[in-house]
């Protein structure tokens, strides 16, 4: 049978999008950057007599893409087909340029197509995609640079007293005072847990190369993620290189293509890689960062979301563990029902539910419509 004349048992019928704007609360920053709110960008794919949902963290511009473009893209595509549908969108919006925006609408509609397969067939994603596990390893993120000592403690802690044994905070706003941030930070979770800690990229090599002795002897940091800015691959595998034993260099957050993660692996750049669905173009790219991981033997830490990552994150065999981040954890249990347990230090899907297990509550989202 000839392409061509197979037949689309269940088309895409349309695509609705919305964004919404969530305050922080309290300010949050981290080495590179301030914020007081968060925009989410929600998708619904429609198609044969079921919806899939998806969403990325961006701006209202993307979901103006979604609309104006991907939308008609994807329309009268076969819902089992999500491959096909990425494919489409890739090629038709190759002139807009693939990373930032373009690569997020691409994630946030791929993931509404994966959960609109996934609920056509009655089954959750993990089993669609090839459950490996029971559950994903998380780490407690937030421990924002515009904190205090004491609320940077407090929230610390508090992770570490629910049952995560590790956790992350940010530096490099002030790198003087960052060597007391992180004793205090050790100080409040205990000698027991594990400290990582955060530059986004804010360190020269020289800073990070000290910073790196120093967290390492001070507190027994162990995850040093972006002490240096992730394009500069050469920094990065300098500090991976010289770093002390016990304290891996992890980056790739900002990554949108397979090509990027690539590069960073040839480059020997990082001890675990990490890579963000809402932002690597969906579900689809994500699985071949996996197949990249496993080919080059690193691990892979999946980077914020954590309700929209948990189903992947049960299918990816390099996985070690997900970031459960103050922020999105807030907004995903602000705006959906049926996000995943955290238990353990982990997080557990509800399995009898199909797709990825979210229904926005439309109602509540209301109120934060951007």
């Amino acid at each position: 049978m000839s392409m061509s004349s197979l037949r689309v048992e269940a088309p895409v019928q349309e695509l609705e999008v919305a964004a919404y704007k969530v305050p922080t609360d309290a300010p949050e920053a981290d080495g590179t950057l301030a914020w007081d709110s968060t925009t989410i960008v929600v998708v619904h794919a429609r198609g044969g007599a079921e919806t899939g949902l998806g969403y990325t963290y961006a701006d209202v511009s993307t979901a103006k893409l979604i609309e104006t473009k991907l939308a008609g893209v994807v329309r009268q595509m076969d819902a089992l087909a999500p491959q096909a549908a990425w494919n489409a969108m890739v090629r038709e919006t190759r002139n807009l340029g693939r990373p930032g925006i373009t690569s997020m609408a691409i994630a946030a509609v791929d993931v509404a197509l994966w959960d609109l397969k996934a609920r056509l067939l009655r089954l959750p994603l993990a089993a669609l995609l090839g459950r490996q596990r029971e559950s994903v390893p998380i780490y407690g993120s937030g421990g924002f640079t515009a904190y205090a000592t004491s609320r940077l403690q407090e929230q610390l802690a508090g992770w570490v007293e629910r049952g995560i044994p590790r956790v992350k905070m940010k530096v490099g706003s002030t790198p003087g005072e960052d060597p007391g941030r992180v004793r205090a930070a050790r100080e409040a979770i205990g000698p027991n847990a594990e400290l990582f800690v955060d530059a986004n990229g804010a360190y020269t090599r020289k800073q990070a190369l000290e910073l790196a002795e120093r967290f390492r002897h001070d507190a027994e940091v162990s995850w040093f993620e972006e002490p240096v800015s992730s394009d500069d691959l050469e920094g990065l595998r300098l500090l991976r290189d010289r770093a002390p034993a016990g304290m891996p260099v992890a980056a790739g957050e900002y990554g949108y293509d397979a090509g990027y993660f690539r590069r960073m692996l040839a480059a020997g750049a990082v001890d675990v890689l990490q890579a963000d669905v809402t932002r690597c173009a969906g579900i689809t790219e994500l699985m071949r960062v996996g197949a990249l991981c496993r080919a080059w033997g690193v691990p892979l830490s999946l980077h914020c979301g954590p309700a929209i990552h948990l189903h992947p994150g049960l299918a990816l065999d390099q996985l070690v563990h997900l970031e459960y981040f103050h922020d999105h954890v807030r907004i995903e249990q602000l705006l959906f029902d049926g996000g995943p347990r955290q238990h353990d230090g982990a997080l557990f899907a509800d399995l009898e539910r199909p797709g990825i297990g979210l229904e926005l509550k439309a109602a509540d989202a209301e109120r934060y419509a951007a």
